[in-house]
């Protein structure tokens, strides 16, 4: 499901078919934002139970989210809500969208309010990846929001930590190399 709504955003097509995403699958996208040009990465994420240990890493960088789940599936429904407290535990500021997918299948899916989202003020898209309802909506506003949030100051504390770690590995690393160099030419040889 998610795969597809992806798909259908990028490349404009449903091919019904599909094996699961393994792990993660990540698509580059170039976008425009009020004049801007921006560059995306879409996170496709495995639903699967297996790959949880994996999740934390892949909110380091996320700028928004799209919960996903299949309204023919209430497992995927009731999921929602472990995937949402990660998101809220590794990246407590990020803005959420909930999409109910698959509403061609059960077009009654679309009179229903779906609690979880209601109750936590995240905005609700009915969505087909099959004919292509509300897809490009969904990833407009889910971008839209990734650079709006960019734009402000992060109060984000793990966000922060991150950056500042990752600015330091990269001048360490530059330097460790340096250092390692020249450390090995003033060595003598031991044998």
């Amino acid at each position: 499901g998610k795969s597809k709504l992806i798909e259908r955003f990028l490349m404009d097509k449903y091919v019904p078919l599909q094996n699961s995403t393994y792990a993660l699958t990540i698509f580059r996208h170039k976008a425009e934002v009020e004049g801007k040009n921006v560059d995306i990465d879409f996170y496709d994420t495995a639903g699967q139970e297996r790959f949880a240990s994996m999740h934390p890493s892949y909110y380091f960088r996320a700028q928004s989210c799209v919960l996903v789940f299949d309204v023919t599936r209430k497992i995927t429904y009731k999921n929602l809500m472990q995937w949402y407290k990660e998101l809220k535990q590794y990246r407590p500021g990020i803005p959420i969208i909930c999409v109910a997918n698959k509403i061609d299948l059960n077009t009654k899916a679309t009179t229903k309010k779906f609690k979880f989202a209601t109750s936590r003020n995240l905005p609700l898209y009915y969505c087909s990846a099959a004919d292509g309802t509300n897809v490009v909506r969904v990833f407009k506003e889910a971008i839209r929001l990734a650079v709006e949030g960019t734009e402000k100051p992060s109060n984000d504390f793990t966000e922060e930590v991150m950056r500042t770690l990752e600015y330091f590995d990269m001048k360490d690393k530059k330097g460790e190399l340096a250092l390692k160099d020249n450390e090995m030419d003033n060595k003598p040889n031991k044998k």
